[in-house]
């Protein structure tokens, strides 16, 4: 066992190099990072290799994010490079024209009365890849400010990076290109498939009721094999199983269509809730509560930083897979235990970074990120919204005292 976890991490570390090499070709011949690993994953389709999704014994030791964990959160390192390199050089990356769309199933920003919380790209914390304050007058302009005034530390930076990507999400990948090739490639339905029990997960080859009943409570099996999650919540863009194939549109159709893979994938979430030490309470308000071996789980989790991406892997697949409902219950719980009982101090970044920006509804995502200001320690920065929301929400500002009242009011009836 010991011999073969060393042929992984060597295995793991070797695509790696390899990877790095590939991405810098293909940069020098003008391909776009994501299309070649598009390509990349349609030659080795099939293939019998498999590469691990982490590195057990790094996630041990690094930071509360390490560089593998934005790889996996992200989709790609490329995005994540591109936005700390231009920040580095003292580049704003919100000067680039960015992606601007409405935001897939689940959001109600089409039927919302948007409020204008009058935020501006000169606002301290303002961050351009985050819409969640923006009408969709806003959302429609090029944003083109390098105000100095935008904070420039550190944690910021780590959010700036993951928003764009889950912007990226949360606007149906619209910069990956992932849609395009993979519906060319194959008509299949591989997802589908395994969702429907009609074929095996790769290159595990289980079937998914066989997870479902085989899997449940076998908690080294779902912590140390890294080759199911992708299946168990697909996503349309790659992950680490270069064998398991990214959801196209078609497929995202069907499967929101079946009651059976629909069912199939609340079973799934219950299996890796389990093995978070969380339970869910309710099956039609997606409200989860911890389970009695919480205790011994959380330290599972609090220890092992690839969790942190499996979890953002599974919220993305909930708000695209017909269960977007349940992203707000199971990200408020993640805010309760980091922020106010102290607990999972290891995934707190993870939740304020990724976890409440993959909510696709825009109200909730501004109740979520209200608790989390009120519940957050502010002895260090908060950057998760523009200062200018922050004194909205501390009421500072006596000659401002109406306006921050009405847009208090507003605030709270939108609820």
């Amino acid at each position: 066992m010991a011999r073969f976890r060393l042929l992984c991490l060597a295995f793991q570390w070797f695509m790696r190099i390899l990877r790095s090499f590939l991405r810098r070709t293909a940069t020098t011949l003008g391909l776009g990072v994501n299309t070649f690993r598009g390509i990349v994953w349609r030659q080795k389709h099939g293939s019998a290799a498999a590469e691990p999704e982490t590195d057990e014994k790094s996630s041990e030791i690094l930071p509360k994010e390490s560089s593998q964990q934005v790889v996996e959160e992200t989709g790609s390192r490329g995005q994540h490079e591109d936005v700390a390199a231009e920040m580095a050089a003292g580049v704003d990356p919100c000067s680039r024209p960015t992606h601007v769309g409405f935001e897939q199933p689940g959001r109600d920003e089409e039927s919302e009365d948007d409020f204008n919380y009058g935020v501006e790209g000169t606002d301290e914390y303002y961050c351009c890849y985050d819409s969640s304050w923006e009408s969709d007058e806003q959302m429609d302009q090029d944003h083109k400010w390098t105000d100095s005034r935008r904070s420039t530390s550190f944690k910021f930076k780590k959010f700036l990076s993951a928003a764009r990507d889950m912007q990226n999400y949360r606007h149906d990948y619209p910069t990956m290109g992932f849609q395009n090739w993979s519906t060319a490639v194959t008509a299949e339905q591989p997802n589908l498939d395994f969702y429907l029990g009609e074929a095996p997960s790769v290159p595990d080859g289980v079937y998914i009721h066989e997870f479902h009943d085989e899997w449940a409570g076998k908690y080294d099996k779902l912590e140390y094999v890294h080759t199911f999650i992708q299946w168990l919540f697909p996503l349309p863009e790659p992950g680490m199983n270069y064998q398991a194939t990214p959801l196209t549109r078609e497929e995202i159709q069907s499967f929101c269509e079946s009651n059976t893979a629909k069912n199939n994938l609340l079973k799934s979430y219950k299996l890796m809730l389990d093995f978070y030490g969380i339970e869910l309470r309710n099956e039609k308000t997606g409200d989860v509560e911890k389970a009695s071996n919480w205790r011994e789980r959380f330290y599972n989790l609090n220890s092992r930083l690839h969790n942190n991406l499996r979890i953002t892997r599974i919220l993305k697949c909930l708000g695209i897979l017909g269960y977007p409902h349940y992203q707000e219950p199971l990200v408020h719980f993640f805010l309760k235990e980091t922020l106010e009982n102290g607990e999972l101090p290891n995934v707190r970044d993870s939740v304020l970074n990724y976890f409440v920006f993959a909510v696709r509804d825009k109200k909730q995502r501004r109740r979520l990120i209200k608790y989390a200001y009120e519940k957050f320690n502010h002895e260090e920065e908060f950057v998760w919204c523009p200062k200018k929301i922050q004194r909205m929400w501390s009421g500072c500002g006596q000659s401002q005292g109406r306006q921050w009242q009405r847009m208090t009011c507003e605030f709270e009836q939108s609820k």
